[in-house]
């Protein structure tokens, strides 16, 4: 049971990771005019990934100095759930597997 919490966890911020790094690649698609924003998928699609990203990604980048147009928010969250969020949660299941 714990086990198979833990996996689904794990998998929810796999895929957050993904969601992350699709929407940087979708944001720099716009930017450079490959994709039309104007164009309704297009335009529902950022949609999703702003409120799927922007409620992390907002605090971070309120933190952080303006550097001239480059963002580092996103690679501040991927490495903060690469190198602290999963090894805690590995931590926490392995304390409760082995209490």
């Amino acid at each position: 049971m714990l086990f198979s919490l833990y996996m689904v966890l794990t998998r929810l911020l796999d895929i957050y990771c993904w969601i992350l790094l699709l929407s940087c690649i979708f944001i720099n698609l716009c930017m450079f005019g490959i994709l039309d924003s104007r164009n309704q998928l297009v335009w529902k699609i950022g949609v999703f990934f702003s409120r799927v990203t922007e409620p992390v990604l907002g605090p971070i980048r309120r933190m952080l100095p303006n550097l001239g147009g480059v963002d580092f928010s996103p690679m501040i969250v991927l490495l903060g759930i690469q190198y602290i969020v999963q090894p805690l949660l590995l931590q926490v299941f392995r304390a409760l597997i082995y209490r």
